[in-house]
């Protein structure tokens, strides 16, 4: 049984996603657009199994195109998936993450855990996903606890200033109806 602290959460098929995407955009008043982490996306999502691979963002922005393609290309849908996962955008600042879980003294060694890589570059590896590298150096971390008070912490305008992707889809819909 899957649930309480063992509860993943995640698109288990690209149907289930497929279909509330679909009865959400028939709304053509409304604009709709996903927050999804793109690690662990099945491979029954358009565009993984011929995505391009060696850089992340290209991956990633080959894939949400596949999305909006498969619904015939609203104009009310703007497909966001998060590089790699929620946990990336913490990279920003890997002490106040430490710090937000009550591990301080453990700043350095979760910013060496991600050496010379910037937030949306930690791949998505099962072992070096960036919620496995927070996981291997603050064990007691909790996504759900943990993760907004670093967030917080860390502040939008620092996440966005390391993580273009990010900025670039907050940038678009920041843009909704101002003309």
């Amino acid at each position: 049984m899957i649930n309480g602290t063992n509860f993943k959460g995640g698109v288990t098929n690209y149907n289930k996603l497929r279909s509330d995407l679909v009865r959400l955009i028939g709304d053509t008043d409304a604009y709709v657009t996903s927050l999804i982490d793109y690690y662990g996306l099945p491979e029954d999502c358009p565009g993984m199994s011929d995505r391009p691979v060696g850089i992340a963002s290209v991956g990633v922005k080959y894939v949400e195109d596949a999305i909006l393609e498969d619904l015939n290309n609203p104009q009310n849908f703007l497909p966001f998936l998060l590089l790699h996962e929620f946990e990336a955008l913490l990279f920003t600042d890997p002490y106040e993450t430490a710090k937000a879980s009550l591990s301080s003294d453990k700043g350095s060694e979760l910013a060496a855990s991600a050496g010379s890589l910037t937030p949306e570059e930690i791949n998505e590896h099962k072992l070096t996903a960036p919620s496995k590298r927070i996981l291997s150096v603050l064990p007691h971390f909790r996504k759900t606890l943990h993760g907004p008070t670093a967030a917080k912490r860390i502040g939008l305008a620092r996440i966005r200033e390391k993580c273009p992707h990010f900025d670039s889809w907050l940038t678009l819909l920041e843009g909704i109806g101002v003309t």
